[in-house]
C-alpha cells in the first residue's frame, strides 16, 4: 500500500500542474499547486508539506534558487523532501540541488509512473525521518530524567549529581538498599556520557562464583587453569572505551580486590595465566547495598579500593523516605504494565494511591512495581481497585520482611493456580481461558511464560 502525504507542486505551466496534480491525487495524496515560487516558499515556511516537487526553469525565481532559500531559512526538521523537475540542459542545476539536500530529480520528459514512484519514495523518506525525530525526542526526554521517576528533593539531587558525573570519566559508587534502582542510575550515567555509543558491560559480583570472578573480569589464556581450553576476553576488555558496572561490589573476594585496585589506579591488568599487560580506558561504576566503610573496618574490604571507588558517591534513598514519589511511581507502573499486558486501566479507584503511601515497602521500588504488575493483572473492568492491590490488605504489617515474603509466595501460587484452572476449564483454548480470567490473550501468554506453565 502506497504511503500518502501532502505534496506541493510548483511549475509555471498550468497544464503540467493540472496533469501531475490529477495523477498524484489519484494515488491518494493531498496536492497543492502553485505557479509562483515565492508563494510556494511561504507554504513551505508554514509547515505541513511532506514533498516539494518543483520545476527548475521558472520566471522571477528558479527552482534551484527556491531550494537554496528553503535550505537557508527552514530548519531541517521542518523541511520537506525535495524533488526537482529539470530539462536536459539544466541537469547540472539538479545535481547541485541534490548536494543541497534534494532527494531526487526528474528529467523532462518523464513518465507519470516515474513521478508517482519518486513521490511515493519521498513520502516514505519523510515519514521515516519524522518517526526517527520522534524517537530521538522521546529518548532525549527519557534521558533528561534518566528514566528515573521521582519528584522528591532527594531524587532530584540524585538526578543532578548523575547529570554532572555523566560528563566526566570519574569513578562512581552508587549505594542504597536492594530495589532502589542502582542499576538504572548506572545506565543513565553511561547513556548520558560521551561514551554512550560504546558498551556498558554489567557484572553482578554476587552471581559469579568466587573461583571464576577473576577470570570473568580480566579474562584468561588457554591452560591458565583446568578447563581453560581457549583464550577468553574478560569483562574489562569487552568494556574498553565504554563503562563497566560492578554490582554488589561489597561481596568481591579479597583475592580479586588488589587487581581491581590496579585497574583503577593504572588502567591496566594481565589476564589470568598471562604475562602480557593490557591497557584499557574504562569508566567504572560500582554499586552496593552494604556499608563499605564498615566492611573496611572489619578487614573484609580493602581500604585503598574503597577510596578509589568512592570518588563520586551517589546514594539512593529507600522508598519509605520519599513517600511523595509513590503515587508518581505507581501511575508510571500502571501505564507500563497495562500496555505490556494489553489490559488498559481507565480508572484507579479512590484510595489506592493514598493506601500505597502508607505501606513500608521493604523491597523498595522493585517491590512496588511487582505489586502494581500483579494488581493490573487481577483488575477487572478497566478499574484498578484497592482489593486488587493485595499487599494493602489490613492483615499485612507495615514493613516486616518475613511476612511480606510469605505474602509474595502465596500470591504467586494463587496466580499459577488461577492460570492452570482457567486453562483446564477452557480445555486448553487460550482465548477462552483469557476470557474466563478477564484478561487479553497477550496478557495470558505473558503470564504463562512468566510462570513457565505448559498448556495442557
Amino acid at each position: 500500500m502506497t504511503t500518502t502525504g501532502s505534496i506541493l507542486l510548483v511549475d509555471d505551466e498550468e497544464k503540467i500542474l493540472k496533469s501531475l496534480g490529477r495523477a498524484l491525487r489519484g494515488e491518494g495524496h493531498r496536492v497543492l499547486e502553485r505557479a509562483d515560487a515565492r508563494q510556494a516558499r511561504a507554504l513551505v515556511a508554514d509547515g505541513g508539506i511532506d514533498v516539494l516537487v518543483v520545476d527548475n526553469l521558472m520566471p522571477e525565481m528558479t527552482g534551484l534558487e527556491l531550494i537554496r532559500d528553503i535550505v537557508a531559512t527552514v530548519t531541517e526538521a521542518d523541511r520537506p523532501q525535495i524533488v526537482m523537475m529539470t530539462a536536459h540542459a539544466t541537469v547540472a542545476d539538479a545535481i547541485e540541488a541534490m548536494k543541497l539536500g534534494a532527494l531526487d530529480f526528474l528529467q523532462k520528459p518523464f513518465e507519470i509512473d516515474h513521478l508517482l514512484v519518486t513521490v511515493s519514495r519521498a513520502v516514505d523518506h519523510q515519514r521515516l525521518r519524522t518517526q526517527h525525530r520522534y524517537l530521538l525526542t522521546e529518548r532525549d526526554e527519557e534521558y533528561d530524567h534518566y528514566g528515573i521517576v521521582g519528584r522528591s528533593r532527594s531524587m532530584q539531587e540524585v538526578i543532578t549529581r548523575a547529570e554532572r558525573v555523566a560528563e566526566t570519566r570519574s569513578t562512581v559508587l552508587i549505594t542504597g538498599e536492594t530495589g532502589t534502582g542502582k542499576e538504572l542510575v548506572a545506565r543513565a550515567i553511561h547513556d548520558r556520557s560521551a561514551q554512550r555509543h560504546m558498551p556498558l558491560i554489567k557484572v553482578n559480583c554476587a552471581a559469579i562464583p568466587e573461583t571464576l570472578l577473576e577470570s570473568e573480569l580480566f579474562g584468561h589464556v588457554r591452560g591458565a587453569f583446568t578447563g581453560a581450553t581457549t583464550n577468553k576476553k574478560g569483562r574489562f576488555a569487552l568494556a574498553n572505551g565504554g563503562s563497566i558496572f560492578l554490582d554488589e561490589i561489597g561481596v568481591m573476594p579479597p583475592g580479586v580486590q588488589p587487581k581491581l585496585l590496579r585497574v583503577l589506579q593504572e588502567r591496566e591488568f594481565e589476564p589470568l595465566g598471562s604475562e602480557r599487560t593490557e591497557r584499557i580506558d574504562v569508566r567504572v561504576i560500582a554499586a552496593t547495598n552494604r556499608d563499605l566503610r564498615q566492611l573496611t573496618g572489619e578487614g573484609r574490604f580493602q581500604e585503598d579500593l574503597f577510596y578509589r571507588l568512592n570518588v563520586i558517591p551517589i546514594h539512593l534513598p529507600p522508598l519509605r523516605e520519599r513517600s511523595e514519589d509513590i503515587p508518581v511511581l505507581a501511575e508510571h507502573f500502571i501505564a507500563k504494565h497495562a500496555q505490556r499486558t494489553g489490559k488498559p486501566i481507565d480508572r484507579v479507584e479512590d484510595g489506592v494511591l493514598a493506601a500505597l503511601r502508607q505501606y513500608g515497602w521493604p523491597g523498595n521500588v522493585r517491590e512496588l512495581e511487582n505489586t502494581i504488575e500483579r494488581a493490573v493483572v487481577l483488575s477487572t473492568g478497566g478499574v484498578l481497585a484497592v482489593a486488587d492491590v493485595s499487599i494493602l490488605a489490613p492483615a499485612v504489617p507495615a514493613a516486616p520482611a518475613l511476612p511480606a515474603l510469605r505474602l509474595h509466595q502465596n500470591l504467586e501460587w494463587a496466580e499459577r493456580e488461577t492460570l492452570r484452572q482457567a486453562l483446564e476449564r477452557a480445555r486448553g483454548v487460550k482465548k477462552d481461558a483469557a476470557e474466563l480470567m478477564g484478561i487479553s490473550q497477550r496478557a495470558l501468554s505473558y503470564y504463562l511464560a512468566k510462570y513457565r506453565i505448559d498448556n495442557p
